[in-house]
């Protein structure tokens, strides 16, 4: 079926059918209606997931546990983000927005490093207890996902090891990986707290595991984490 573009603003009447206005190259013109998520939220297909404010001074919560590693290890890992869509949900996980919340809780810190992707396959005995429930963000229920949240959870029953998927635009605390000494005239450089859009680049299929790490175990650190994706039948 061919369409057919006015270039410019075209007339409106409720049920009339008018041509697609297009740009001065034949581009289709765009513009957003509602705020970019609105439609998948107003479906009820958008959940979200995360960690309360926990201290990360653990090797668990890093790449040393989480990928660099044993399979050992790496079971025992406790992503800051972590989420898990078991083999039969029937549904594909497409991440939308990831944010981190990083306070340091003494003056002598280190900091946390780089925070890093990590990504895990064909995962079907994940059988850490306590695994959150997601909680849909039209309903504001916690009811609905096929989705499990893994944040700040153990990997309990890992049966692979993870790939790097890539580094995280998220980071937080003091940008120093050494023990440092904040003073009231010198306290630590830090970032408190930033968004990641992911915009559906990452999609977490059944049997998947995205969890997110540091690259440096933490001194007197404590991290507040979300994650925000969109449910879609497969």
């Amino acid at each position: 079926m061919k369409m057919y573009g006015a270039q410019g603003q075209t007339g409106k009447q409720t049920g009339q059918n008018i041509p697609l206005g297009v740009g001065e190259f034949s581009e289709a013109l765009v513009t957003e209606l509602m705020a970019r998520f609105y439609e998948q939220t107003y479906r009820g297909n958008t959940y979200s997931t995360g960690m309360q404010l926990t201290a990360i001074n653990n090797a668990t919560f890093t790449t040393a546990d989480g990928l660099s590693g044993t399979l050992a290890t790496a079971a025992t890992s406790t992503p800051i983000i972590g989420i898990w869509n078991p083999p039969q949900s029937g549904v594909n996980a497409v991440i939308l927005q990831a944010t981190l919340a990083i306070v340091e809780t003494a003056l002598t810190a280190t900091g946390p490093g780089a925070f890093v992707w990590a990504a895990y396959n064909n995962q079907s005995a994940i059988t850490v207890a306590s695994q959150a429930v997601p909680v849909n963000r039209k309903t504001l229920t916690a009811a609905g996902s096929q989705c499990k949240g893994l944040s700040g959870l153990a990997l309990t029953g890992l049966t692979t090891v993870g790939a790097f998927l890539g580094a995280s635009a998220l980071c937080g605390g003091s940008v120093y990986n050494i023990s440092s000494i904040a003073t009231a005239a010198g306290f630590h450089t830090q970032q408190a707290s930033e968004t990641e859009n992911i915009d559906g680049s990452i999609i977490v299929p059944p049997g998947g595991i995205l969890a997110l790490y540091c690259a440096t175990t933490p001194v007197a650190h404590s991290a507040a984490s979300g994650l925000v994706w969109a449910e879609t039948a497969i």
